[in-house]
C-alpha cells in the first residue's frame, strides 16, 4: 500500500489537531482556512479514514487522528533531532545530548558523568534542565530530552531505568538545633517537630519511603510545608520554619546554616535512577549508557 503524504500533510495535521480548530490552526500556518480543509481533506481521502469529526463549530479527533497525532508528533520529533545533529556535525560538534534530572543529581553524579564522558567524547553539546519526575517522564517520551536522572520505582514500558545510585536518607536540621550526631537517639524524639518534606507530586514512590521511616518510628509527621525545590527545604530549615529529611547527596549542598544526620540505621535507602526512551535514535546515547 503506497500513499502520497508528504511532510506538510503532517504539519498541517498536528496544526488542526492541536487547535481543534481549522481557522486558528490556518492562522497559525499562515495559509487560508479552505486551503487548509482542502488539504486535511486529501490527506483522508489518501488514508481512507476520517481523521476529525466535525459538529457545528466543534472538532474532535477520531481515534484514527489521536493515533496519527501521536505517531506524526514522535516522527517529526525525530527528523526534527537528524536536522539538528546534521548541523552540529557541519559546526565541528559530534552531536549534542539533553540531560532532565532532580537536583540531588547535580551534586555529584552529573558532573562526574560529563567530566569522563568528555574525556573521549569531546565536542559534545550538553542542554542541562532541572525538573521533577514527571515532567522528565513527559520529556523523554515526547523525545524533548535524551536522558534523564530520577528518583523512582517505575516507568512506562517506553522508557528504560537503571538504578546508578543507593544511598541512605538524612535528617537535616538547623544549625543551633539541640540535638545533633552524637546525641540523637531517633527520629521518635522529633515527633513533635514541624516537617518540611518533597511533595508526592516529585515522586509518588519517594514519598511513600520516606513516610514509611515515620511509621516504622511510630508516629504520622506534622508536615508543614511541601516543596520539589531542595533550596527551599534548607532556606525553611534555615529560618527555623521546621525539620527535614533528605537524599544523602543533598547533604554536600554548601551555603546553609543547616546540619545532616545521616539515618544509616534505618532499612530504607532512597535510589537515584537513570532512565532513557529505548526507541531515542541519538548516536550520543549509546556512548554515554555504556559509560554509566
Amino acid at each position: 500500500m503506497s500513499y502520497q503524504i508528504e511532510l506538510r500533510h503532517m504539519r498541517y495535521f498536528l496544526a488542526v489537531a492541536e487547535e481543534l480548530h481549522f481557522r486558528k490552526a490556518a492562522e497559525k500556518l499562515f495559509i487560508s482556512q479552505p486551503g487548509l480543509s482542502r488539504q486535511i481533506k486529501l490527506l483522508e481521502e489518501e488514508l481512507g479514514a476520517v481523521l476529525f469529526e466535525r459538529h457545528n463549530r466543534k472538532v474532535v479527533l477520531t481515534k484514527v487522528g489521536e493515533y496519527l497525532k501521536t505517531e506524526f508528533s514522535l516522527q517529526l520529533k525525530t527528523l526534527s533531532h537528524t536536522l539538528d545533529n546534521a548541523k552540529l556535525l557541519h559546526d565541528g560538534k559530534k552531536g549534542e545530548l539533553k540531560i532532565g534530572y532532580v537536583g540531588s543529581a547535580m551534586q555529584d553524579v552529573i558532573p562526574n558523568l560529563l567530566l569522563n564522558f568528555e574525556k573521549k567524547n569531546p565536542n559534545v553539546l550538553f542542554h542541562l534542565k532541572e525538573i521533577d519526575n514527571q515532567q522528565q517522564i513527559d520529556n523523554l517520551l515526547s523525545m524533548s530530552i535524551d536522558i534523564g536522572f530520577v528518583r523512582l520505582e517505575r516507568v512506562p514500558r517506553a522508557l528504560e531505568i537503571k538504578t546508578i545510585l543507593t544511598e541512605n536518607f538524612c535528617l537535616v536540621l538547623p544549625e543551633n538545633h539541640k540535638i545533633d550526631k552524637d546525641n540523637f537517639k531517633g527520629l521518635l524524639e522529633l515527633k513533635e517537630a514541624s516537617f518540611i518534606l518533597f511533595d508526592a507530586k516529585y515522586s509518588a514512590s519517594y514519598y511513600e519511603k520516606v513516610m514509611q521511616i515515620f511509621d516504622d518510628c511510630g508516629f504520622t509527621p506534622l508536615v508543614s510545608h511541601n516543596t520539589i525545590h531542595s533550596s527551599s527545604i534548607f532556606k525553611l530549615v534555615e529560618n527555623n520554619f521546621g525539620i527535614s529529611i533528605v537524599p544523602k547527596s543533598l547533604a554536600k549542598k554548601a551555603g546553609y546554616k543547616i546540619k545532616f544526620i545521616e539515618l544509616d540505621k534505618i532499612p530504607q535507602k532512597t535510589k537515584l535512577s537513570l532512565i532513557w526512551n529505548k526507541n531515542n535514535t541519538n548516536a550520543i546515547l549509546p556512548a554515554i549508557l555504556s559509560l554509566i
